[in-house]
């Protein structure tokens, strides 16, 4: 009858105990197995036999018969693992090969037909086929269709378990490296980062050495929390904002009065986890490229709302926007050239994080400006 599927995670330890491998046997008598046995029971009721009868039977051999092929197979395979030698990953899960499993179904299939029957016929009141009652042929039938069944479900299951182990496996490996995608995506951010405050500091130092310096005050316990943060794969929306609202203030220095902000987080949003350092490149992008060209400056605004089950984040300025800003880059050789290092590594986040669930759009606002605006898919039961 049939075996487990095999475990979608990685292979795991055999039982140490005959007591564990039961339990772990009578564990993996799934669903399957019993469907299995209702349809044997269907096709019994076509000799004639009563459904409910045929059902008691079939139930009571076929659950039997993988008990004991199970609780064989892990012995087996725990036998076969303290052998000395290299072993196969099939058998860390408990498969020890079909040239053991084959005399293994059979004897088990042999043996949960007999005590199934046996233990049916005290329940129903019959007398099922069996070789002391003088029907040697009858139950070599009975026994060939038992001993089919246990084999053709063994190899259907088998089968399944595999190509389920495949596909976790497959899973498994993707995961892997949507992770190593991201801790690289976050290793290239971290010094880009560091290189666009330093190199704001040491324009500031030539022009006033006091604020220079007091903005190095600044920076030093900026880049401490930033750089703990980015160490981790989430926080809450609030600590965003918090880095948000630390760099800003290093850029007021710089601009002064140039730099107006704008901080909106709902209290119910809060907590909401998000990837760190996500909105830091657009909230850069937005000085360099669209407020500090600008003799006046100019606003900018970091926005947090709900929006039709997602997270809606927006960062805008009302700079030059990004027409003016690339007919500069084309004209003006002196004009700060965007390499699109903070906007590739925002889609690219998003792209990994949440696939087609998350989307980033960079847009030219219509009352002058830049807006960029995240969406992200709010976390289940939010």
């Amino acid at each position: 009858m049939p075996l487990p599927d095999a475990s979608p995670a990685a292979p795991s330890p055999i039982p140490r105990t005959w007591f564990a491998e039961l339990l772990q046997a009578c564990r993996h008598v799934h669903l399957s197995t019993q469907l299995f046995c209702v349809l044997i029971a269907g096709f019994l009721t076509l000799t004639g036999s009563s459904f409910w009868v045929a059902l008691v039977y079939s139930l009571l051999i076929g659950n039997l018969c993988s008990i004991l092929i199970n609780l064989g197979r892990y012995g087996l395979a725990r036998w076969r693992l303290s052998l000395p030698g290299p072993h196969p990953p099939a058998l860390r899960e408990g498969w020890p090969g079909w040239g053991w499993m084959v005399p293994l179904v059979l004897a088990g299939g042999a043996g949960g037909y007999i005590l199934g029957s046996q233990i049916a016929d005290l329940l129903t009141g019959q007398q099922s086929v069996m070789p002391w009652r003088g029907s040697w042929r009858a139950w070599s039938a009975v026994l060939a269709l038992s001993m089919i069944a246990a084999l053709v479900g063994t190899w259907f299951f088998y089968t399944r378990g595999r190509l389920a182990a495949a596909e976790a496996q497959a899973a498994q490996v993707g995961r892997l490296a949507a992770e190593t995608q991201l801790r690289l995506l976050q290793s290239q951010l971290e010094p880009h980062m560091l290189f666009n405050t330093l190199a704001n500091l040491r324009a500031l130092i030539s022009l006033d050495p006091a604020q220079a310096q007091a903005m190095l005050d600044r920076l030093i316990d900026f880049l401490r929390a930033t750089l703990n943060a980015s160490r981790t794969d989430a926080h809450p929306l609030s600590a965003e904002f918090d880095r948000l609202a630390d760099y800003l203030s290093l850029m007021q220095m710089r601009m002064g009065s140039r730099l107006r902000t704008e901080l909106s987080l709902p209290p119910e949003l809060a907590t909401l986890p998000v990837p760190p350092l996500l909105l830091q490149p657009l909230v850069e992008n937005s000085i360099k490229h669209g407020l500090e060209p600008q003799r006046r400056g100019g606003l900018l605004s970091v926005q947090a709302r709900r929006e039709d089950g997602t997270l809606v984040l927006t960062v805008r300025d009302d700079g030059r926007g990004l027409a003016a800003a690339r007919a500069a880059a084309e004209t003006d050789p002196t004009a700060t050239r965007g390499t699109g290092f903070g906007t590739a590594q925002v889609r690219e986040r998003m792209a990994t994080l949440y696939g087609e669930r998350g989307q980033f759009e960079l847009t030219e606002h219509p009352d002058g400006g830049t807006l960029a605006t995240l969406h992200l898919p709010l976390p289940s039961g939010t």
